[in-house]
């Protein structure tokens, strides 16, 4: 039960007293003057820890539990007192940004003195939706007819929502009942295989390797698969012999990465001592363990910063940092438990594809196909040792099993096997021969979300691995073809993915102002988003060859392309067992280097069909936005819709891809409603009022007001979890974090936000200032401006404004797409001074 206006002063005991007798009552009373005062009455059967205050409150009182058994849950109880609002949003920002959105249910409530139905409470309103928190319906529960009296809660759901007079209080009482599930599920242990690298010398291996591989004249009597297979044969026989596999149980909770041999013999030293003491409880043996305690703490804290210190400061690189980071502090979880085996991930998966794949018809051979580009691609030119010296050096050094060796590894001993790698991809390349060793996958089911449930096949995710190698040799493809297509312009200029100079924020701008525009001119428009089921594994081989035919690329190219997309299989590994090798006939290999490109080259033709229905179009790899601006009383939008997606559906049912679509109406001002349904097929789709693009929520208003809220959200857990490691940081080492972090999500496209009220991008500066604060170690109501000085960090409308003219800048240089060029238009001055 949570009580507010408890009236129990500091210096009251025998109230707290007689309220414990059959419950817990930990409270927070006023310190000065009349009144005020928060608690809560908890049952002796649970186990809770109150959480410690961050300091007086000027404009409301509180008092927070967080409950650990039977169930995790935070309870906060608040009491403002009637008046102006005053601090009370930024002090309650504060609060609630100590709770982290890791799952754990919380439940905000008590007397906020609110009007809800007054303009004051909006921003009250969002400040709470940015912390996803949502309001429990009720009745008015204070006698004068007001909702004073508010409940919010955020991941658990209620219900039996009752609101009961009192006649010893003007406020009701409010009962409800939350709805949690306890998580029961126990991992069982298993056993892992793993190498101890960090004994390697990677000399001591480039020489085993240079001593063991075929000699160049024997390579070159190879054929492609021969020399890959005796390649990575090598590599690993090579590897086994100076580094050979051992296995132990997995640990079911990660060792701290920090404690050194010299900590583990400290900390075995510590425990004794303390089971020494409880069992004899003599003061001598006390001394002893407390005359140990303090060494072993300095230990640790120094231990923990030596280690936070080389791990983020040596990383420059914002994507590095921010894995490291999620390594550090958000380690893996276990796999859930279920009884699904490797085998029934492989089977689901591949037969997903292949149902897909079954509701279209077989198309012509490439062989019917003629080349119609004027421009032509028959070859792959040779590359030097050095360039591919470059390819090794320059690609992440991602791992998979497939490797025959760990990718980092390789790079290190990269002179040692550029010459034999170097004949592998020429000779594959002139050959028109992708080594088959190459076309295998590893698959890893990932669970989509934390909440689903992990005993149903279709709630995982399919995360695909590929050699090393392979993508090495992919990548010398992908820069000779990309070149080819980009020079004679042969993609699509309105695909945004994967081409320099463009991103996610160039393709929503194009489309986001468009919208604004239509706005502007008093015209409505309709969004259009096309989603694609499974759009990488259901493209069709043929359909592909023959769109790559008609780019001109044919003779040993094409057939290149032909031996790389044919006898494709994969492996699913699930807790430590693989599964049997399942045969792929369709689609490009997901997380490959091609793949995207090939995709793209797949889609290309879309376009002309969009437009010749009037429509505008932009792409993003697979993710594809048509939009419309229509006078709103045009009677015919809803056909002209129709009759688009219709052909669509066609193209994609030619082209072996399944759609689904989703519809935003942007009215020409709010106080339009367009109620129209939009018929595809046998199916019918209505407009929604926000939808998800490319990272980014647009609603029907184009307030971007759930962007704002998701962002302040996931800025805050990055917040919490620096914050937990704070101590062990140094201030430069803090800042790293907080820009990777923290400043990447408030700056990923902020130039859509141009033009909003104040009020709108007041929460992402709340999150800017508790950020800086963070990495200064300063209090929460100290001014921030002298620290954005410090950090020469820009407010968040400024940084709006700089993104904004960085893109005009661009355009007006030629160096930002050319789809941009539409959205600037040059000022010329209506009088002209002449000299």
């Amino acid at each position: 039960m949570a009580l507010t206006e408890t009236w129990i002063k500091p210096e009251d005991t025998a109230t707290p007293a007689a309220l414990s007798n059959n419950f817990s009552f930990p409270h927070s009373p006023r310190l000065t003057g009349r009144g005020g005062g928060t608690g809560l009455l908890i049952s002796n059967d649970w186990k809770f820890n109150p959480l410690p205050s961050l300091g007086i409150n000027s404009s409301f009182e509180s008092h927070s539990v967080t409950v650990t058994y039977p169930l995790k849950i935070h309870f906060v109880v608040v009491y403002r007192p009637p008046g102006p609002l005053g601090n009370f949003l930024d002090e309650l920002d504060v609060l609630l940004s100590t709770f982290p959105e890791d799952g754990t249910p919380l439940v905000m409530l008590g007397d906020f003195n609110i009007h809800l139905d007054k303009p004051l409470s909006a921003d009250f309103h969002t400040l709470l939706a940015s912390f996803d928190l949502n309001r429990v319906s009720t009745t008015a529960a204070h006698k004068s007819g007001n909702q004073l009296d508010l409940i919010y809660t955020r991941h658990c759901s209620t219900d039996h929502v009752l609101v009961t007079p009192l006649h010893t209080s003007d406020h009701f009482l409010l009962t409800l009942n939350l709805n949690m599930v306890p998580d029961t599920s126990l991992t069982p242990p298993h056993v892992i295989f793993r190498r101890n690298l960090r004994s390697l010398s990677p000399s001591r291996l480039s020489a085993m390797v240079s001593s063991s591989l075929a000699s160049p004249k024997l390579l070159a009597s190879f054929d492609a698969n021969s020399a890959t297979d005796t390649f990575c044969s090598t590599l690993t026989s090579c590897l086994d012999t100076v580094c050979p596999l051992s296995s132990r149980p997995a640990r079911t909770t990660p060792s701290a990465p920090w404690l050194s041999d010299v900590l583990r013999e400290h900390r075995s030293k510590l425990r004794a001592a303390e089971r020494v003491w409880h069992k004899s409880k003599n003061t001598t043996d006390l001394n002893v363990y407390q005359s140990l305690l303090p060494s072993f703490s300095a230990n640790v804290s120094t231990a923990k910063k030596t280690y936070y210190h080389n791990k983020i400061n040596n990383l420059s690189n914002s994507r590095m940092l921010f894995k490291r980071f999620s390594s550090l502090l958000c380690p893996p979880p276990p796999p859930p438990a279920s009884s699904l085996i490797a085998d029934d991930f492989a089977t689901f998966f591949i037969n997903k594809i292949k149902n897909i794949s079954a509701l279209f018809s077989t198309p012509q051979s490439i062989k019917h196909i003629s080349q119609t580009n004027i421009h032509s691609f028959t070859s792959f030119s040779s590359l030097s040792e050095a360039e591919v010296s470059k390819l090794i050096l320059s690609n992440h050094p991602t791992t998979c099993p497939l490797d025959p060796i760990p990718s980092h590894l390789l790079q290190a001993i990269s002179p040692a096997v550029v010459p034999a790698l170097t004949h592998i991809i020429n000779t594959s390349l002139h050959t028109g021969v992708f080594p088959s060793s190459f076309r295998q996958a590893r698959i890893t089911p990932l669970l989509k979300k934390p909440t689903l449930n992990p005993t149903l096949l279709e709630n995982y995710r399919p995360v695909s691995l590929l050699p090393f190698i392979a993508k090495t040799l992919e990548r010398a493809v992908f820069n000779l073809v990309s070149t080819f297509l980009t020079q004679n312009n042969l993609l699509d200029s309105n695909q945004s993915g994967f081409r320099s100079g463009h991103s996610t924020e160039t393709a929503l701008l194009s489309v986001v102002e468009a919208l604004r525009l239509a706005r502007a001119e008093s015209k409505s428009s309709i969004l259009i988003l096309l989603d694609l089921s499974a759009a990488f594994d259901t493209v069709n081989h043929q359909i592909l060859l023959s769109t790559l035919l008609t780019k001109g690329i044919s003779g040993t190219a094409i057939q290149w392309f032909e031996s790389y997309l044919s006898d494709r299989s994969f492996k699913v590994s699930w807790r430590g067992e693989v599964s049997k090798s399942q045969h792929l006939t369709t689609g490009v290999p997901q997380g490959s280097v091609l793949g995207p490109l090939l995709f793209s080259v797949y889609m290309a033709s879309l376009g002309s069909v969009i437009q010749k229905h009037g429509f505008s179009y932009h792409c993003y790899a697979d993710d594809t936005q048509l939009y419309l601006p229509f006078h709103p009383d045009d009677p015919s939008v809803a056909a002209r819709i129709s009759a688009c997606l219709t052909d669509i559906s066609c193209w994609m049912k030619d082209h072996h891809l399944q759609l689904k679509t989703e519809l935003l109406v942007v009215p020409a001002n709010p106080s339009f409603h367009h109620n129209f349904t939009i018929k595809l097929g046998t199916s019918t789709t209505t407009p929604s009022k926000t939808a998800r693009n490319l990272g980014v929520m647009i609603d029907d208003q184009l307030t971007f007001s759930d962007h704002i809220a998701k962002t302040v959200r996931s800025c805050r857990f990055a917040l919490f979890n620096i914050k937990k490691i704070r101590p062990f940081l140094s201030e430069h080492a803090a800042q790293l974090l907080v820009q990777a972090l923290v400043l990447s999500r408030l700056d990923y496209c902020n130039a859509l936000l141009a033009g909003l009220p104040a009020s709108s991008i007041k929460p992402l500066q709340l999150i800017q200032n508790a950020a800086a604060r963070l990495i200064f170690n300063e209090p929460k109501r100290i001014h921030v401006t002298p620290l954005f000085i410090s950090l020469h960090w820009l407010p968040i409308a400024a940084r709006i404004k700089f993104k904004a003219l960085m893109f005009a800048y661009k355009t007006s240089t030629g160096s930002a797409p050319l789809y941009l060029n539409s959205l600037l238009q040059t000022y010329v001055p209506s009088r002209r001074f002449c000299k």
